[in-house]
């Protein structure tokens, strides 16, 4: 399902003419750029991705260097 969402999330992407268009925000209804899109995409999954990393040290006792 991961996979089909990035795929469709592509399309889109490729879809439009330039990264200055725009799209809505469904939760506060506010404008933003597709340029804008990719490092708030990239932020929230190193911040999960952190998140995770935490929990799997609290489990296993392994920290990284």
């Amino acid at each position: 399902m991961w996979r089909a969402e990035c795929d469709r999330s592509r399309e889109i992407v490729a879809a439009r003419a330039s990264l200055d268009a725009t799209g809505t925000n469904i939760v506060t209804g506010e404008p933003f750029s597709l340029r804008w899109l990719p490092p708030h995409l990239l932020a929230g999954y190193a911040r999960h991705n952190g998140h995770a990393d935490l929990l799997r040290e609290r489990i296993d006792g392994a920290t990284g260097l």
